[in-house]
């Protein structure tokens, strides 16, 4: 093919996914494989295990889906970090091999939910709302990083709703069960912890599970939870696009297919006069797309990486990288 095309692989948690992408930004596959659980959450060898169970399989279906092979592959991107060790070692040892012959190059995966949501979005300089299991963080570019104004100060929301879905036996992931309960239910009351730009869950799903065992519906609960979390949401979403001065939302991460918090968010930006954006579903969450899309973008920028010594970085935050493609 002619076309420069890019293999992205993600392996940071839950999902272990393999795209192939164009340089121009056309997305010719997004497959991926879901680590689930009937009840409880996720033990990280566990889903290390899945990945490597399922990698070879998932990579078959990307490139008949694209219609193309290895041979036509120019770059291989991996998702170096954030995320859980051992799975991020399946994905970084499976783009080596893969490399055999090409580059390769380890990308945040947070920031690629952050590039990935303005190629399909059509954003330019928005303020990111990104929740999903770990994080909930409230981004908007300033000088050359991604700075955060705002996060949680002890859970991701995402991991949050994942706690309280184990005790009320939701299993793995909760968040779509809990969306559906939530629709048949009515409000309780729960701590609402807003402190300056960030915010706090744990005590929240404390008291909401403490709410189930003393005989609460799950359905109250499931309804109490997500109204209450949602609007601490909106109110540093708000304070962030009025501080820095920006008129675009753009909501980002796995939790971004819940509709109610979309539907929130979407009603406090047309009352400040902003444009709200949600990145739909299939991007919405952990794949490989938004992988291949941001080591295109750094790769262009001049970013060149040593297969010797590339390696995981299971820490690194958002606002730990420069931003040179933009």
């Amino acid at each position: 093919m002619s076309t420069q095309l890019c293999l992205g692989i993600e392996s940071t948690a839950h999902t272990f996914g393999v795209a192939v992408v164009t340089f121009d930004g056309d997305i010719l596959s997004n497959e991926r494989a879901m680590y689930t659980t009937e009840t409880g959450g996720m033990i990280p060898n566990d889903v290390a295990k899945h990945h490597e169970r399922v990698k070879d399989d998932v990579l078959q279906r990307a490139l008949t889906k694209a219609g193309v092979t290895l041979n036509d592959i120019h770059l291989v991107s991996f998702a170096h970090g954030p995320g859980l060790a051992p799975s991020l070692r399946i994905g970084k040892d499976f783009a080596i091999k893969l490399s055999e012959g090409k580059h390769v190059i380890g990308i945040n995966h947070c920031i690629a939910h952050l590039t990935i949501g303005d190629l399909i979005c059509k954003t330019k300089d928005p303020v990111y709302l990104y929740v999903s299991g770990v994080n909930t963080q409230v981004i908007a570019k300033a000088g050359k990083r991604m700075r955060v104004f705002g996060e949680t100060l002890d859970i991701g929301l995402g991991n949050a709703l994942d706690k309280f879905g184990r005790e009320a036996g939701l299993g793995f992931p909760a968040g779509p069960k809990m969306e559906e309960l939530a629709k048949n239910g009515t409000l309780l009351d729960l701590p609402y912890t807003v402190k300056g730009m960030d915010v706090s869950f744990a005590g929240l799903v404390t008291k909401a599970t403490q709410l189930l065992k003393r005989g609460a519906k799950v359905e109250d609960v499931c309804c109490s939870l997500q109204e209450v979390t949602f609007a601490m949401l909106g109110e540093i979403s708000e304070r962030a696009l009025a501080h820095c001065e920006k008129n675009e939302l753009l909501l980002i991460g796995g939790v971004a297919a819940n509709k109610r918090l979309a539907q929130m968010l979407d009603t406090m930006c047309k009352e400040r006069g902003a444009t709200f954006s949600a990145v739909p579903l299939q991007y919405a969450g952990d794949q490989a797309a938004m992988i291949a899309w941001q080591g295109i973008l750094e790769w262009e920028a001049g970013t060149r990486m040593d297969k010797a010594t590339i390696d995981i970085r299971p820490y690194e935050r958002t606002d730990d990288v420069d931003v040179t493609w933009r």
